[in-house]
């Protein structure tokens, strides 16, 4: 069971993201990861919640390819926190293909709350776990 809801987002696959094998670089899904975390996570108050002091930073991402997108297509991307733990959070991500319904890629990152002056992992305050679950689940 989520801790969020989902958050989603759609945009038009750009030629800048396409790979020698004429559809969407498998780098680009890492990017529109983090990229929408850190939407989702600022349009919650996220930033403010955590403070100047503190940050979020990746321990692991895990990706399932099921299908290629190609340039001009529109994809879906839906993010939620899954679970938030003493200094970890996982989150997962889903990207659909609008045309027609079908998931394309699947994947979680493991996030970790650190001390952004030594870097080193922190208890994730409740204010910040809050945010999360203070949203309508759906």
């Amino acid at each position: 069971m989520s801790v969020s809801p989902a958050y989603t987002k759609t945009f038009i696959i750009s030629h800048n993201v396409i790979d020698e094998n004429g559809h969407v670089n498998n780098v680009a899904y890492v990017q529109w990861m983090q990229d929408i975390a850190v939407e989702h996570y600022a349009s919650i108050g996220g930033i403010q919640a955590q403070g100047p002091n503190s940050t979020w930073v990746i321990r692991e991402h895990r990706i399932e390819y099921l299908l290629p997108a190609f340039e001009g297509q529109e994809v879906e991307v839906c993010t939620w926190v899954e679970n938030i733990r003493k200094v970890r959070s996982l989150r997962k991500y889903e990207f659909v293909r609008k045309a027609d319904g079908r998931l394309l890629v699947r994947g979680e990152s493991d996030w970790v709350f650190v001390d952004i002056n030594t870097g080193s992992p922190q208890a994730i305050p409740e204010k910040v776990s809050q945010i999360f679950s203070s949203q309508e689940l759906k």
